[in-house]
């Protein structure tokens, strides 16, 4: 059965697209920690972080740094912060964090975000 990630890359599931390229998708987190946290995914599925075969894992960083540079112009921080769970779907994915201070990094502090307010930020971040 295919992740929830290949079925949005699949356009099956919508989602707040930031960036994309033939390996590589960038969109809002639904739960996100602070405004502008976004998840990296390759469009490849792969389960576990570590097991992405070598080419793709090495174009993942800089994909992710282009993101992350728009973030940073679009949303009040101090940094991007970058996390890699792998536990919440078994799709190889990148969590870029807006943050202010180390304790931002905390899933307990995620909560539901307005799919309209999600739609203004994309459209923010993607023309940074």
């Amino acid at each position: 059965m295919p992740t929830l990630f290949t079925r949005i890359v699949k356009g099956e599931i919508p989602c707040h697209k930031i960036a994309e390229d033939e390996n590589y998708l960038a969109f809002l987190d639904i739960r996100p920690i602070n405004p502008g946290h976004t998840l990296v995914i390759t469009k490849k599925e792969i389960d576990y972080f570590f097991d992405v075969d070598d080419k793709l894992l090495g174009g993942l960083m800089p994909f992710a740094k282009g993101v992350a540079k728009k973030i940073e112009k679009s949303v009040e921080c101090k940094r991007i912060g970058i996390m890699v769970a792998g536990l919440e779907v078994p799709h190889c994915h990148v969590h870029l964090v807006p943050i202010k201070s180390l304790g931002d990094l905390n899933f307990a502090n995620a909560k539901p975000s307005d799919a309209t307010e999600l739609a203004k930020l994309a459209e923010k971040i993607r023309n940074a």
